[in-house]
This record gives structure tokens, C-alpha cells and sequence, in this order.
């Protein structure tokens, strides 16, 4: 079953039902990474730091706290089980500009495990577990 709910490593197009959910800054400025692929492919909102825009779900990670990211993920997982008709594929949110380590994001998804509709990176997968 989890092998099946794996983000793929390079995510360029998707299917219509499928949500690419990215790290984010607190600002909504997406200039490197997941971020602005986001925005060139997926129709992220400059400006709009979390939630859906387009076919895309934003995540703060950048100039947050941890519990605060943790707060914000336990936000995205509710709105994921609220959309089962929506596929979430979920990148290594905040272990890029934003410096953390996905073995202290990873068990903030603990609660997506029990989601079928969301899909996490293998190494997120590899700390909760």
C-alpha cells in the first residue's frame, strides 16, 4: 500500500484531479524550488502563502516554526480528506530553503497515513513508519 502512495522525485504534469502541494513562504513569494514550479506550472498565487490555487495546494514552511508548519500540514490534511475526489502529491515541503530535515517534518503527516488520497515523499515515509 505505500509503495502505491509515493510522490514521484520530478513532478512536471499531472492528471486533472491531482494536486501538487509545495512549500511555501510566509509572503507567498515563490522564487526557487517546488515553489516555483508551482507557479510556472501548477497556478500558484504570488501572494497566497497556503491553500489551493489551481491545480496546486501551498503549504508555509519558510519563516514558520515548527508548530506552526505542523499546524498548517494538520490544516491540508483535513482539506485533503475533505476533496477524496482530488489526488495530493506532496513534495519535501520545508527541507529545502526552509532548513529543515525531513525526519522533523515527515511525522507531522503521521495523520496522512490513513489518507488515501495523499501521496508523500519516500523519505517522509521513511520516518513514519
Amino acid at each position: 500500500i505505500l509503495g502505491q502512495r509515493v510522490t514521484p522525485g520530478w513532478i512536471e504534469e499531472m492528471d486533472e484531479n491531482e494536486i501538487f502541494v509545495f512549500g511555501s513562504n510566509t509572503r507567498g513569494i515563490y522564487d526557487g524550488g517546488a515553489s516555483f514550479t508551482a507557479v510556472q506550472c501548477f497556478g500558484a498565487i504570488v501572494g497566497q502563502a497556503e491553500g489551493i490555487q489551481g491545480q496546486s495546494y501551498a503549504i508555509p514552511t519558510d519563516g514558520t516554526t515548527l508548530e506552526e508548519l505542523h499546524n498548517a500540514v494538520l490544516r491540508f490534511i483535513v482539506f485533503a480528506k475533505a476533496h477524496p475526489n482530488l489526488t495530493f502529491l506532496v513534495t519535501e515541503i520545508g527541507c529545502g530553503t526552509a532548513g529543515y530535515h525531513p525526519m522533523e517534518i515527515a511525522p507531522f503527516f503521521v495523520d496522512a497515513m490513513r489518507v488515501p488520497n495523499i501521496y508523500l515523499p519516500k523519505i517522509f515515509w521513511k520516518f513514519i513508519v
